[in-house]
C-alpha cells in the first residue's frame, strides 16, 4: 500500500456502512484520517458499527442528520447505494466538500495495477473471464470491486507485481476524482439506473469515468459497435483498443461467424468458445484483449474460452432433466439482458420473466419472442409481462405466485428438447432481496425437480 499522509488529520465523514463503508473506516482511521460513520440502520444489530466503536471511530446510527456537515467535514466518502438526490449527500456537494466511494481510495493506495471493467451488461463476466486468464497465466491477478470484494481492502494488500482485476459500478464511478486504472473497459451503454442517476447523461458521463483520468500510457477497450461509447473514446488520451462483432478490422480485437482476430491477424478460432450468445462474444472480445496487453500466455487464454461456461445467475447452465436444459439468468435485471438471453437459443423456450415493477415497457423484446412456446409471469409486472407475452402471439402464457410454482409450471408445459429459462427482465426487489436470491431460488426448485 502506497503510503499517504494526505488524509492524516483530515476530518472524514463515512456515509454509509455496509462492506464498502466499514472498510472505507478503517483504512482511513489507519492513515491517521479524524473519521466519523453515519448509517441509516439502527445500532442494535449493527455488528459494523459495534466493531468500529471498539476502535474508537464513532458511529452515528439510525439515520442520516441533516445538520451532520457542521462538524467541519473536509471529506465525504459515500456508499455507492446512497443516491446523490440524499440531502446530507446533496448539501456536501453544495459546500463543495468532495464526495467520494471508496473505490477512489483504492485507485489513490494501490501499488497494483488496476484493471477496471464497467459496462451496463456483462461486466461480471468479463471480470471472471479475465480473472481465470491471468490466473492460469501466472499474473498473480487479485479480483475487487462491485463483484463482492471490497476494492481498497484488496488494494491495501496488493503488491506491485501483482493486478487488480476490478469490476466497478456507475454508482461507484460516479463518486471518482483521481481514478486510474492502467486498462479500462467499457462493454457496453444502455440506460439503466435512471432513478439513481437522474438521466442517460449522467448515467454515460459515470460509466466514463473509468477512462477520463488515463493517460497515454494507458489502455481504453471498449464497444467500437455503439457510437455512444465511441464519443467518449474521442475523448480519451489513453491507447485506444476497439473490439467490435462486425466482422474483421485492422485494429483492435474483433470476430467474424469463424475467427477472433486481434489487429487485423488471426488470434483463436469462435469454436473453442464455450460460452454462449452474441453478448457474451463481445465480453469474450473484452477480457482477451486485456489478457494480450498484459502479455498473458496465449494458452492460458484458449484454456479458459475452452472451459469457462458461465458466471452464477449471469447466463448459468443449471442441469439436463430429461432431456429439458435449465437456464438461470436472474442478473437480467432489464429488457437488454433477456433481449440478449433470448437470442442466444434457437431451441423452444419457456421463459420465466417478471419482477419488481419500473413501469418499464417490454416491446424491445417482442422481436426475440419467436423462440418462446410458453411464458410463465411472476411478481410486480406479472400481469403486463402476461398482457405482452400475448401481444406477441404466445398463447400459452401463466401467471404465478412464487418461484417454486413457476418452476413446475414450466417443467410441466415443457417437451424433450425445450429450455426453460429464468430470464426476468426485471429488478428482484418486489419478492427477492437481490438477484443472488433469486437466482439461489430457480436453482433450489430445479433440483427438487
Amino acid at each position: 500500500m502506497k503510503e499517504l499522509t494526505e488524509f492524516a488529520g483530515k476530518n472524514v465523514l463515512v456515509l454509509g456502512l455496509a462492506k464498502s463503508g466499514y472498510a472505507a473506516a478503517n483504512l482511513l482511521s489507519s492513515m491517521g484520517a479524524n473519521v466519523v460513520v453515519n448509517d441509516a440502520s439502527p445500532e442494535e444489530g449493527n455488528e459494523e458499527a459495534a466493531l468500529l466503536k471498539e476502535r474508537g471511530i464513532p458511529v452515528i446510527c439510525g439515520g442520516h442528520p441533516n445538520d451532520i456537515l457542521d462538524r467541519g467535514f473536509e471529506l465525504v466518502v459515500k456508499n455507492p447505494g446512497i443516491p446523490y438526490h440524499n440531502e446530507v449527500v446533496k448539501n456536501a456537494i453544495l459546500k463543495k466538500i468532495p464526495v467520494w466511494t471508496e473505490v477512489e481510495l483504492a485507485s489513490r493506495i494501490s501499488e497494483a495495477p488496476i484493471i477496471a471493467i464497467t459496462g451496463s451488461n456483462g461486466k461480471t463476466t468479463t471480470t471472471t473471464l479475465l480473472f481465470h486468464m491471468l490466473n492460469i497465466g501466472g499474473k498473480k491477478p487479485l479480483i475487487a470491486g462491485n463483484i463482492g470484494t471490497v476494492a481498497c481492502t484488496v488494494a491495501e494488500k496488493a503488491e506491485p507485481d501483482q493486478l487488480i482485476v476490478m469490476e466497478v459500478s456507475s454508482f461507484q464511478l460516479a463518486g471518482t476524482e483521481q481514478f486510474r486504472p492502467k486498462i479500462a473497459i467499457w462493454t457496453n451503454l444502455y440506460d439503466a439506473h435512471l432513478d439513481y442517476h437522474g438521466t442517460s447523461e449522467s448515467y454515460a458521463l459515470s460509466k466514463a469515468n473509468v477512462t477520463m483520468n488515463q493517460t497515454a500510457e494507458d489502455f481504453f477497450i471498449y464497444n467500437a459497435d455503439q457510437p455512444e461509447i465511441e464519443q467518449y473514446a474521442e475523448q480519451t488520451v489513453a491507447q485506444k483498443i476497439p473490439f467490435s462483432l462486425k466482422g474483421r478490422t485492422a485494429y483492435g480485437i474483433s470476430a467474424d461467424d469463424h475467427m477472433i482476430y486481434w489487429q487485423g491477424e488471426p488470434f483463436v478460432s469462435r469454436s473453442i468458445i464455450k460460452l454462449v450468445g452474441a453478448h457474451n462474444l463481445e465480453n469474450v472480445l473484452a477480457a482477451t484483449a486485456a489478457a494480450i496487453l498484459v502479455d498473458c500466455d496465449k494458452t492460458a487464454i484458449e484454456n479458459v474460452l475452452g472451459s469457462f461456461t458461465s458466471v452464477r445467475h449471469r447466463m448459468q447452465f443449471v442441469k439436463e432433466l430429461k432431456r429439458r436444459s435449465f437456464y438461470n439468468d436472474s442478473k437480467a435485471t432489464n429488457t437488454l439482458a433477456t433481449k440478449s438471453a433470448l437470442s442466444s437459443f434457437q431451441t423452444p423456450v419457456l421463459l420465466i420473466a417478471g419482477g419488481l415493477d419500473r413501469g418499464h415497457s417490454f416491446e424491445e423484446l417482442a422481436p426475440y419472442m419467436e423462440h418462446v412456446k410458453a411464458v410463465i409471469a411472476i411478481g410486480e409486472t406479472a400481469e403486463r409481462f402476461a398482457e405482452f407475452a400475448h401481444s406477441c402471439g404466445i398463447d400459452d402464457v401463466t401467471q404465478v405466485q412464487t418461484m417454486g410454482d413457476a418452476v413446475a409450471v414450466a417443467y410441466e408445459k415443457s417437451e424433450e428438447g425445450d429450455t426453460i429459462l429464468l430470464s426476468p427482465a426485471c429488478a428482484s426487489w418486489d419478492q427477492y432481496k437481490s438477484f443472488e436470491q433469486r437466482g439461489d431460488a430457480f436453482i433450489d426448485e430445479v433440483m427438487k425437480l
